[in-house]
C-alpha cells in the first residue's frame, strides 16, 4: 500500500466523503517573536563543504516565478551526485508561499506529503492553509517540491493509463499457480515499463537521491540547516536526509514514520498488521450504527468483509464506469483501503459496501480511484502508482521467486487475515526490478543531529506505531509524540494536544517532552 495521506485526503475530500480532513491548528505561542535555538544562530551548517562537481549546485539561487497566488522556480540537481554531468541534469519543481511576517521570519519549512510519489507542490498549492499552525505559517516560507522522477520532476512514466488499470485490477491475493503467474506478469510488466521510460533515470530513483537533491534545496533558498516536516513515506526521507547531513538538520518533524532499516518483508507485514488494526477499529464503530451492511457483531463484520472479497473475486460487480466497468477484487481492496487512512472516510466507506452487497460496484470503484490518484471515466492525475515502485524498489529489493510471496503470504496472514495476502504480494514487482538496488535497508543514527521530534498514531493502517518508537529509539537524539486515535498520521488531523506541541517545536524551538501522550 502506499504511504501517504495528502492526495488521498484530498481525492476523499473531492467527493464529499470527508468534511474536515485537518483539524485547525492551536498554536501554543501567544504572538511573541520566535526564540532562536542553537541551530539558527550562525553556528557552522556544514558537515563538510560540497565537493568541486556539486558546488555550482549548491551556489544556485531560485529564480521565484508568480504563479496561481503562489511563487515556482526550478531547481537544478545531478542526476547522479557521485558523477555529476551537466548533460543529465533533473528539474526539481517547487512552490513557495512566503511567511507572513517576513520581518521575524525564521526560515524556510519544506514539506514532504508521502508516497512515495505524492506531489508536494500539489500539496503545498492545495492545503497552504492547512500546513502546520498559524503562527507556524506566519514565521516560516512554506516550500513544497516534487521528488526527482515525480509528478511535474522528471515524472517516471512506466505504464499507459489501460495498462495501469490492468495492473491495478489484478487479482491481489492469487490463489493458483495461474492467478500467480498472471500477478508477475504484471508485475514485470511495471518494471519493464519504468526501465524502456527512463533508462538512466529508474537507476537513481533512491530516496537517498532525493534527500542529495533536498540539501542542494535547502541550500538554494538560503537556509543554513533543514527545517522540514515529512509525513509517511516522508519520514523515511526525513530520517535519511538526517543520516546524511546530521549537522545541517533543524527543526524536524517525522510523522507516521517508515524506518529506513525496515526490509520488504518487514514492511509488508507491518502494513498487514496495521490495515488489521484499522479495519478492527472500523468495524467496531460500523456494527454500533443501524444497518452495518456486513454483521451485527466485528466478528460477523470481519467474516461478512472477507465474504465479500471472495464474492468479488469469483464475480466483479458492475462499476457503472465505461474505463472500468468491472470491479475486481484488486479495485475493491483499494477502495476499502483507502477509507481506512481516515476515519472521517468510513462513514461513505459503509454506504459504498451497502451497495456492494446489493450488486453495485460504483462506490468501492469511486474510493478506489481516489486511492490511485485516477480520474473517474479513465486516466491519471499523476505517476504515484508508479514512481511508488520506482523508489521502493531501489530501497528495498525482493526476491524473483514465487515461493517466496507464498511464504509471506502464509506468514503475514496468520497475524492479518484480511490483509496479509494482499500486502505479501503487493511486493512482487521489486522482485523483477530492472534496476540495481541502492543501499538497502539500513539502520539510521543521524549523529550529532539537533532534536529530531518522531510522531507516532496508535492505529495507524499504512504507518504502525511501533514504527515511530523504532526510529525514535535509533537516531541519537529524537523525541516520541504518540497520538491515541485512528487513521494515518497525526499532526495536522487529530487534536490540538499533537498540533499545539509541534507549532510551539517550529516557532519557539520547545522540543516536546519524550514520551508525550495526546
Amino acid at each position: 500500500m502506499t504511504t501517504r495521506p495528502a492526495a488521498i485526503s484530498r481525492a476523499l475530500s473531492t467527493m464529499a466523503v470527508v468534511t474536515a480532513l485537518v483539524v485547525a491548528a492551536a498554536a501554543c505561542t501567544t504572538g511573541e517573536p520566535p526564540v532562536a535555538s542553537a541551530s539558527k544562530t550562525g553556528l557552522p551548517p556544514a558537515t563538510a563543504a560540497p565537493t568541486e562537481a556539486l558546488a555550482p549546485y549548491y551556489s544556485q539561487r531560485l529564480d521565484w516565478q508568480a504563479c496561481g497566488g503562489l511563487e515556482c522556480a526550478d531547481l537544478r540537481v545531478p542526476l547522479d551526485h557521485a558523477a555529476p554531468d551537466p548533460a543529465k541534469d533533473l528539474t526539481i519543481k517547487v512552490v513557495r508561499v512566503k511567511a507572513r511576517d517576513q520581518a521575524r521570519r525564521i526560515g524556510s519549512l519544506l514539506v514532504n506529503p508521502g508516497g512515495p510519489g505524492a506531489s508536494g507542490v500539489s500539496y503545498v498549492r492545495g492545503g497552504a492553509q492547512t500546513i502546520g499552525g498559524p503562527e507556524v505559517r506566519r514565521y516560516y516560507d512554506l516550500i513544497g517540491f516534487d521528488p526527482r522522477g515525480v509528478a511535474g520532476s522528471d515524472p517516471i512514466d512506466c505504464l499507459d493509463d489501460k495498462a495501469l488499470d490492468r495492473f491495478l485490477s489484478t487479482d491481489p491475493t492469487p490463489d493458483d499457480a495461474p492467478e500467480e503467474e498472471a500477478l508477475r506478469t504484471q508485475a514485470k510488466a511495471m518494471a519493464d515499463g519504468c526501465a524502456a521510460d527512463a533508462p538512466e533515470l529508474v537507476k537513481h530513483l533512491s530516496t537517498a537521491d532525493a534527500a542529495r537533491d533536498m540539501d542542494i534545496l535547502r541550500a538554494a533558498v538560503g537556509d543554513p540547516q533543514l527545517n522540514y516536516l515529512g509525513k509517511s513515506y516522508g519520514t523515511f526521507l526525513g530520517s535519511t536526509y538526517a543520516d546524511l547531513f546530521p549537522q545541517r538538520v533543524g527543526r524536524v518533524v517525522l510523522d507516521g514514520v517508515v524506518p529506513p532499516d525496515l526490509t520488504s518483508a518487514q514492511l509488508g507485514e507491518g502494513q498487514a498488521r496495521g490495515f488489521e488494526i484499522a479495519t478492527k477499529a472500523y468495524l467496531e464503530d460500523c456494527v454500533t450504527e443501524s444497518g452495518c451492511p456486513l454483521g451485527d457483531t466485528p466478528e460477523a463484520a470481519r467474516t461478512g468483509l472477507d465474504e465479500l472479497f471472495r464474492r468479488i473475486d469469483q464475480q466483479p460487480l458492475p462499476t457503472g464506469d465505461p474505463s472500468a466497468p468491472q470491479l475486481t477484487e484488486g479495485w475493491a481492496r483499494l477502495g476499502v483501503a483507502v477509507a481506512l487512512y481516515d476515519q472521517g472516510a468510513w462513514g461513505i466507506l459503509t454506504d459504498a459496501l451497502k451497495q456492494a452487497k446489493t450488486g453495485n460496484g460504483q462506490g468501492l470503484m469511486q474510493l478506489a480511484d481516489a486511492y490511485a490518484d485516477r480520474r473517474p471515466g479513465g486516466g491519471y492525475q499523476g505517476n504515484l502508482m508508479e514512481s511508488i515502485y520506482a523508489v521502493n524498489c531501489l530501497d528495498r529489493p525482493d526476491s524473483p521467486d514465487l515461493s517466496a510471496y507464498e511464504t509471506y503470504a502464509k506468514d503475514f496472514s496468520a497475524k492479518a487475515p484480511t490483509w496479509g495476502a494482499t500486502l505479501a504480494w503487493g511486493a512482487l514487482p521489486c522482485g523483477v526490478w530492472p534496476a540495481k538496488a541502492a543501499g538497502g535497508p539500513h539502520k539510521v543514527r543521524a549523529p550529532g543531529s539537533d532534536p529530531i521530534v518522531v510522531v507516532g498514531t496508535t492505529r495507524d493502517p499504512a504507518t504502525i506505531y511501533e514504527w515511530s518508537a523504532r526510529l525514535r529509539d535509533q537516531l541519537d537524539n529524537a523525541v516520541l509524540v504518540s497520538f491515541d486515535g485512528d487513521g494515518h498520521t497525526a499532526y495536522g488531523r487529530s487534536n490540538t494536544c499533537v498540533d499545539s506541541a509541534i507549532d510551539a517545536y517550529y516557532v519557539q524551538g520547545r522540543v516536546p517532552k519524550d514520551g508525550l501522550r495526546c
